[in-house]
């Protein structure tokens, strides 16, 4: 099924009205962070890297509620850490929906079937199930057996009651273009309501560091997954425009719209985007928006995004080239992206080396409890003006 009707007809008055208003930087989709505690301990994620003190904190239901507000996106997603974790994870979500607003709850669905009665089915409500692929890659990856067998046990329970189910695939340096066909296969044989996936990003403080794609091998590996679509005759329902599909491919130079996907957390907003999590915190949307160095960001400005081709970064562009070049995007949904043939340049490096020779920027897990003490002392203060 991929993105629903009543889903893409919202997001597109959204924009409609932005671009009626002559705003040219408005979210899409908020990234919720509730807490960055996980039941797993991946080599590919950064968030294990966080001290006890950090992965213990979890975001209060008013401060999450009054971050949807303040965005103003009309899509939510909730990862983590392990959203499901959170005590209170029913209570942000409800009022998420209240709100008329789209969530994907983002989980490794460990604990789905378990939780899974805290929830009632909504066209607003969807569980995006994490999988990097069938049991044998999947398991390797979370580095626990298992795994996969429990993800797709709660897969089928949670589409038996009537929920929305996605999955969200990360690919790596050693994924099989006939694995990876395999799996989306796979899963729209089980009902799956529709696939994300994104190239893995290298975050800083993952332990390893090795395992994610380049830029061209990125480009170069979703052309033979799409291929193998092509000689299947698969029909895989992805969560994706048809034009950002195209980007992976090769085929579209893109610029980076972080603003497009803002990340709010225990620490604030994020700058400048959900996968670069040293770069300081705004403590107030308007502040990220207005304040943030946008254009030291991006494809060519930072080597720190050089390899990024991730959909917090670039999925936003892609919906805004489709809004603005309706035919092109209806064009490319039909014919599905270019598998031959020359890839479109990649954007100019406009930066100098030694621009960035002196940022060190080492793995300091101190940085994170002096945000988190910052913010509470400026809540303290608030209280005592209040009072």
């Amino acid at each position: 099924m991929g993105v629903s009707f009543r889903q893409t007809f919202k997001m597109a008055k959204y924009i409609l009205g932005k671009k009626l208003k002559g705003e040219d930087k408005y979210p899409l989709t908020l990234m919720l962070e509730p807490l960055f505690q996980c039941n797993l301990s991946c080599s590919g994620c950064g968030k294990i890297a966080y001290p006890k003190e950090i992965l213990k904190k979890r975001m209060s239901v008013e401060d999450a509620l009054s971050a949807v507000d303040e965005c103003g996106a009309p899509m939510v997603a909730i990862p983590g850490g392990e959203p499901l974790i959170h005590k209170e994870i029913d209570k942000i979500v409800q009022g998420i929906i209240d709100r008329k607003k789209f969530v994907s709850v983002c989980t490794n669905a460990v604990l789905l079937k378990k939780k899974l009665d805290l929830f009632e089915p909504s066209p607003y409500l969807t569980f995006t199930i994490h999988l990097d692929g069938l049991r044998k890659e999947h398991d390797k990856a979370v580095e626990r057996e298992g795994v996969f067998d429990r993800a797709v046990e709660a897969i089928k329970m949670a589409k038996g009651r009537g929920f929305n189910v996605d999955i969200n695939c990360t690919l790596f340096d050693n994924a099989e273009p006939e694995r990876v066909a395999d799996f989306f296969d796979f899963v729209e044989d089980i009902g799956v309501d529709g696939i994300d996936v994104s190239p893995g990003y290298s975050y800083e403080f993952a332990p390893d560091q090795d395992s994610f794609l380049g830029r061209d091998k990125t480009k170069n590996l979703f052309r033979e997954i799409f291929r193998e679509q092509e000689e299947r005759g698969s029909r895989w329902s992805f969560n994706h425009s048809s034009l950002f599909l195209d980007f992976l491919a090769g085929n579209q130079q893109y610029q980076c719209t972080p603003w497009s996907m803002p990340t709010y957390n225990i620490f604030g907003w994020q700058r400048p985007c959900y996968l670069l999590v040293n770069e300081g915190y705004a403590q107030s949307f308007e502040e990220l928006m207005e304040e943030t160095d946008w254009e030291k960001w991006g494809t060519g400005r930072n080597p720190k995004c050089d390899n990024c081709m991730a959909h917090c970064g670039y999925e936003g562009t892609a919906a805004e080239d489709a809004f603005s070049h309706p035919l092109k995007a209806l064009k490319k949904s039909i014919t599905g992206p270019k598998t031959e043939g020359e890839m479109a340049p990649d954007i100019p490096r406009q930066y100098e080396w030694e621009d960035f020779a002196k940022e060190s920027n080492p793995l300091k897990p101190t940085a994170y409890k002096e945000a988190l003490e910052e913010k509470e002392k400026k809540k303290d203060k608030e209280a005592e003006a209040i009072a």
